[in-house]
């Protein structure tokens, strides 16, 4: 019994202690706000990145990236967001940093899937069931990436994927 009852706290302490992603502004699962609705393309919204923070990043952890990523766009999805060499002490973004005025020194963004530098909020075909947006930041084990931030969005993921210590998602709906 004694047995039973320590693992079941050493549980409790490791998911206490996991890498996780949280946001003011985005619920797990929950519907995107018209503030994170991009403005172009035929959707109207205000184009704001969430606020998102970050707790309990593994040893080691050299720098972090993040990506938002729709699941469910037709083709191969559709990249709406790469930062990357975001620093080791950082552990959030605030609403809005994907326009680059809030970013933390030295973080950068790359390219999007819209042509873009920077955040570019949820866009999907209208009629369409709602797509699923996930936010995911990487904890690296290199400080920077050896990429252009004009390199496309599926190359930082593969490199993201390649150097990663651990991950965190968080994932939002919006449809229109």
């Amino acid at each position: 019994m004694r047995t039973a009852l320590f693992a079941l706290l050493l549980i409790v302490a490791v998911a206490a202690s996991a890498f996780q992603l949280t946001s003011r502004d985005i619920a797990p699962g929950a519907t995107l706000s018209l503030r994170q609705v991009y403005n172009g393309h035929g959707c109207v919204g205000s184009n704001r990145s969430p606020a998102l923070s970050w707790q309990n990043p593994p040893a080691g952890t050299k720098s972090f990236a993040l990506t938002l990523y729709d699941l469910d766009a037709p083709g191969k999805g559709w990249w709406h967001w790469v930062v990357f060499d975001l620093p080791a002490n950082s552990r959030g973004l605030p609403t809005g940093a994907g326009s680059g005025t809030d970013l933390p020194a030295g973080a950068r963004q790359g390219r999007n899937d819209f042509g873009e530098t920077g955040y570019g909020g949820a866009c999907p075909p209208e009629g369409d069931v709602p797509h699923r947006y996930v936010l995911t930041v990487y904890a690296l084990k290199v400080a920077h990436i050896a990429l252009p931030p004009d390199a496309s969005p599926s190359k930082f993921a593969l490199l993201f994927e390649q150097n990663a210590l651990a991950k965190t998602s968080l994932t939002a709906r919006y449809g229109r």
